[in-house]
C-alpha cells in the first residue's frame, strides 16, 4: 500500500511500526543463532541429519524474517537499514516527495530529509512557514 504520511499520521503509527520492527530485529537475531549452529555443525562431528534439520530450520527462519519485513512495508514504511535502525515515512514538502525519518530507540518522527540525501542529511522538523504538512 502506498501513501504519503504526514507528521501526525506518521507520529500516529509509530507505535505500531515500533512493534513490528521490534519482531524484525528478534527475528533478525535468531536467523544469526542458527546460521552460527550450522556453522558449527560443519567442524564438530555430527550426523547429516543434523545438519539438514539445521539448514530447514534456518531456511524456515530467514522466510519468517522477510514476511515480517514485508508486513512492515506493507503499512507503507520503507526500512533503509535494519542494522542501523533506519525507517522512512514517505511524505511531501509543498509539491517535493521527502522522506519522514525515524532512527530506533526514537519515540516520534522529527526529523525529514530530501530524497537523494540519506540519515546525514536529516533535517529536524520545525513548526514554519516551510515546515511539513
Amino acid at each position: 500500500m502506498f501513501t504519503y504520511f504526514t507528521i501526525a499520521s506518521a507520529n500516529n503509527i509509530l507505535p505500531t511500526v515500533i512493534e513490528k520492527f521490534k519482531k524484525i530485529l528478534k527475528q533478525k537475531d535468531e536467523v544469526i543463532k542458527i546460521e552460527q549452529e550450522l556453522e558449527a555443525s560443519l567442524v564438530t562431528p555430527g550426523t547429516f541429519e543434523n545438519y539438514v534439520i539445521l539448514k530447514q530450520n534456518l531456511n524456515s527462519s530467514v522466510t519468517k524474517l522477510y514476511q515480517d519485513i514485508e508486513d512492515l512495508e506493507n503499512i507503507g514504511v520503507v526500512i533503509k537499514s535494519i542494522d542501523d535502525g533506519l525507517l522512512d515515512f514517505p511524505s511531501q514538502r509543498f509539491d517535493d516527495e521527502v522522506w519522514l525519518c525515524w532512527k530506533y530507540g526514537e519515540t516520534e518522527i522529527k526529523f525529514w530529509h530530501e530524497k537523494d540525501s540519506g540519515f546525514n542529511g536529516r533535517k529536524p522538523i520545525s513548526v514554519s512557514n516551510e515546515s511539513l504538512v
